[in-house]
């Protein structure tokens, strides 16, 4: 079949892709940017890519007519606090539109569980959405999800962080709040298990694992899998506002994002029905298992997608791709160079940057400067990288974003997304006689980016001359 994969960047789309190949489907990607589109060579060569922004006027004749299958995995609610619910219906509507001048036979939308009359903003979106696709000309499949648990995911990574950064916790009261999470595994299975089924046409089905759980019980289990106890009071005292700036500073969350989630935690997301899982003959893993699963991936370094490598975890979003070529002209440079003898293994440390890893000096430094940027607002250090030696363009690594990550040139390009009065570039690359230039480029914005450069000088001669140095130790490749 011809399937067409929107949001095929995002978490739930990379996991999709490759088992969609596998079964032998012929896949169309639909992305902002193309270069966003984080695959290997191999599987770029399987599949056809379409740059799309639904948020713009349809561009009839971009989407190829032969479509049989389309996946809608399409969502705005990291991007606003105030009118994601706006995008995400000008999105479907657009998407309609597109789909008319295709032979689509059915769409299949993973949503949200909706269960109570008062819903969230986040989830009144969820069914909005769902209801501008039913309009559409074609058969519309809805499965509608609680939490979402594997490596990786935005729901995972906070649970996480919230477990191994804080044995002890005074929580707000919506962690008594009960949920059904689901495993990354059995949504796949699901949302590929309904392809073509003629039962599950213009169908909204209700899927979760077998556990209803609140979330307090669920941080509790995650310790017990990863073998500590942790101790969990809740108050009542804390506003929304106030929870949400508690899950932004504690996990990795984007305040954005942590604001409307919260906004949902109040609510009760527990699945109606189990229709769906006697017509597919799939039973759901529990949610230990599904933490279990999780950190099998981890410690394997296969963790496929993660919610953090979306743009819209960062500050700058689809006009990012602007910022590749970097500017000469009123900028501000700090240059080191420094001749290699184990080119490769140099640039084995150089792709390794940041994370776990770190920064290869004075990394306690770029720990406080993370610190003082999710003060005011930026992403911090929070993202990490999503695998410890592998780099796509696209990527978050920390507070900077990958543009660039060419390692036949041995060339890597970043861009910071942390909050400075301009804008910030930093660059690796070894030219063909093993000498390695690593460039930090600074573009200040008014007087107050150029005193902010200056300030920094200091910490720039120690920082970036002990990093050229430690990246060159080839010892470290090895570790």
């Amino acid at each position: 079949m011809n399937i067409l994969l929107t949001g095929a960047n995002g978490y739930i789309g990379m996991r999709l892709l490759p088992r969609l190949l596998d079964m032998g489907h012929n896949v169309i990607c639909c992305v902002r940017n193309a270069k966003r589109l984080s695959v290997d060579a191999e599987t770029l060569s399987k599949i056809k890519i379409i740059e799309i922004d639904f948020l713009e006027e349809p561009q009839i004749g971009k989407i190829p007519k032969d479509i049989d299958i389309a996946y809608y995995l399409i969502h705005s609610m990291s991007s606003s606090t105030t009118d994601f619910d706006e995008k995400e219906e000008v999105s479907a509507r657009n998407f309609n539109s597109y789909m008319k001048h295709t032979r689509v036979n059915q769409v299949i939308y993973l949503s949200g569980i909706v269960n109570e009359n008062n819903l969230s903003k986040h989830l009144w979106s969820r069914k909005n959405v769902e209801e501008t696709l039913y309009e559409g000309s074609y058969n519309l499949t809805v499965l509608r999800a609680a939490i979402i648990v594997g490596s990786g995911s935005a729901s995972f990574e906070i649970i996480r962080d919230l477990c191994e950064k804080l044995p002890f916790m005074v929580t707000p009261k919506w962690v008594l709040t009960k949920s059904q999470p689901i495993a990354i595994r059995d949504v796949i299975n699901f949302l590929l298990g309904v392809i073509g089924n003629q039962k599950c046409y213009n169908e909204s089905f209700d899927i979760g694992g077998p556990d209803i759980l609140t979330y307090k019980e669920m941080l509790h289990q995650y310790a017990k899998v990863r073998g500590f106890k942790n101790w969990i009071i809740a108050l009542p005292l804390m506003t929304p506002k106030l929870s949400s700036y508690w899950l932004y500073f504690v996990t990795s969350t984007s305040y954005k994002l942590a604001l409307n989630l919260v906004d949902s935690m109040k609510i009760e997301v527990i699945t109606k029905d189990k229709r769906l899982q006697e017509i597919l003959s799939i039973k759901p893993h529990t949610y230990t298992e599904a933490i279990e699963m999780a950190f099998s991936k981890i410690k394997q370094n296969r963790v496929v997608s993660s919610w953090k490598d979306s743009m819209i975890s960062g500050r700058f979003k689809k006009e990012l791709k602007k910022y590749v070529e970097v500017p000469t002209y009123g900028c501000l440079k700090d240059e080191k160079t420094k001749k290699v003898k184990h080119p490769e293994l140099v640039l084995k440390n150089i792709w390794r940057i940041g994370g776990d890893t770190g920064w290869y000096y004075g990394d306690w430094l770029w720990k406080i400067r993370g610190f003082i940027d999710k003060l005011i607002g930026g992403v911090g250090l929070r993202r990490g990288r999503t695998s410890p030696d592998i780099i796509y363009e696209g990527d978050a690594l920390d507070f900077w974003r990958v543009l660039l990550a060419d390692k036949n040139n041995k060339r890597l390009l970043l861009f910071a997304e942390m909050r400075v009065p301009g804008e910030a570039w930093l660059e690796f690359n070894i030219d063909k006689n093993n000498v390695l230039h690593q460039t930090a480029t600074f573009r200040p914005r008014g007087l107050a980016g150029r005193l902010y450069w200056y300030s920094m000088l200091p910490f720039h001669f120690f920082i970036f001359g002990g990093m050229i140095r430690n990246i060159c130790k080839v010892d470290r490749s090895t570790n």
